[in-house]
């Protein structure tokens, strides 16, 4: 080729490449290269250096595949959990304390299903996480988190009923867990909830933010800043870790939490990962073990939300976990789903997670339980992202506090 027919090749391949999506709001797929730059490219809030190398601020990535972005609903009011349904039909909580199917395929919203105990919506409480039994098909089995109003303040509850045959109500609803530690406030309840592979629930509970209160998420006797594991009746699971301290409470699974509002399962190894929210820096992605102490408030990555230091200023201490990987600023992780679809198989196995404050979808690619490459979906539509799921079908399907329901596939 001559010169002037390099260019005419070069601007074509930028208008091929520049396609966008259905509604034009997916970030724009481009050729693969190799990473050379993190795609967090502002200022961090400390000069703390990470515990090993990609632990932050990883290498840019993005997705080839060709994938169209739809906006389904904007009908839903402060939606908090998404679920699928086996008919592939959407199940979502919304904050005030209704529940609701979505028809993805016409985006129609079903009325309020009747019979939802009354939650406490003031702050960041309300109708939270939610899942579905694994033999939903037969037993029509719902489980869900909310915070609750009792003697002393306000906890973190879990319930469970049987989704009428109707559709237009809960039958035989039991709350069947509460945090054993009331606080009056209204911030940092956790509120997600996951089956395991043994058929047990996976619960997280954030420690209440106040710095009166927020130290108990180091003390074994008390429920906040904890992630449980508990049967579906509200026991504690057979076989959750012993905790050294006395008096632990045996539905313990993991301890040193802030507030984890995002809870997934590993399609291949079963492991639970979590995304926590830090307070200004330090948000992190977990990789959960048995019986493991993830530090917070006495280890951290961030610092107080007036600048000054947490505690002793320390990231790292013998006996506590360090995070799979960290933001700094913060991008404020929700909810999160990893993909185990085949419509864009370069996504096999990643990490998807809403973002608030960072209003976008991060998507990371996770090698051998490490961060690998990070990406921004949707940062076009400037909605702070509270959950994301798989639907049947394959897809992501993403709620945002704004109201709107996302189906993200391939075109």
């Amino acid at each position: 080729m001559n010169r002037n027919n390099n260019i005419i090749y070069f601007i074509g391949c930028l208008m091929i490449f520049s396609h966008c999506s259905q509604n034009g709001s997916s970030d724009t797929p481009s050729t693969p290269s190799t990473p050379t730059s993190p795609v967090e490219t502002n200022p961090p809030n400390t000069n703390y250096s990470p515990a090993f190398s990609g632990q932050t601020r990883i290498n840019r990535v993005r997705t080839v595949s060709d994938y169209q972005v739809s906006n389904l609903t904007t009908n839903l009011s402060n939606p908090w959990g998404i679920t699928a349904l086996p008919d592939g039909r959407l199940l979502i909580t919304e904050k005030a304390g209704r529940m609701r199917i979505v028809t993805p395929t016409t985006g129609e919203v079903s009325n309020p299903i009747s019979g939802i105990p009354t939650v406490n919506s003031a702050g960041q409480g309300g109708l939270l996480g939610l899942c579905i039994d694994p033999a939903f098909a037969s037993n029509r089995m719902v489980y869900w988190v909310f915070s609750e109003s009792v003697s002393g303040g306000t906890v973190t509850s879990v319930a469970k009923a049987r989704l009428a045959n109707n559709e237009t109500s809960m039958e035989g609803i039991s709350v069947i867990y509460r945090s054993n530690t009331p606080y009056n406030g209204n911030l940092h309840y956790g509120g997600r909830v996951v089956f395991d592979r043994t058929g047990n629930l996976i619960v997280s509970i954030g420690e209440r933010s106040s710095s009166e209160i927020r130290t108990m998420a180091q003390s074994a006797n008390s429920s906040l800043g904890k992630v449980v594991r508990i049967t579906t009746n509200g026991q504690p699971a057979s076989g959750n870790p012993i905790f050294s301290q006395s008096n632990a409470l045996p539905e313990l699974f993991t301890m040193g939490h802030r507030n984890p509002q995002g809870l997934a399962v590993h399609p291949v190894t079963g492991d639970v990962w979590q995304s926590e929210h830090g307070p200004r820096g330090g948000d992190e992605i977990n990789r959960l073990q048995a019986g493991s102490n993830y530090g917070w408030p006495v280890v951290t990555y961030g610092i107080e939300y007036g600048g000054q230091a947490i505690g002793s200023a320390i990231q790292q201490q013998n006996g506590m976990e360090q995070p799979v990987y960290y933001w700094d600023p913060v991008v404020s992780p929700s909810g999160m789903t990893f993909y185990s679809g085949n419509r864009i198989p370069e996504w096999q196995n990643n990490l998807f997670i809403g973002s608030l404050s960072g209003t976008h979808i991060v998507r990371l690619v996770i090698e051998n339980n490490k961060v690998t490459g990070e990406e921004r979906l949707l940062s076009n539509e400037g909605q702070r992202f509270r959950d994301i799921t798989q639907g049947i079908d394959g897809a992501l399907y993403a709620i945002t506090d704004q109201g709107r329901l996302y189906k993200i596939d391939r075109r």
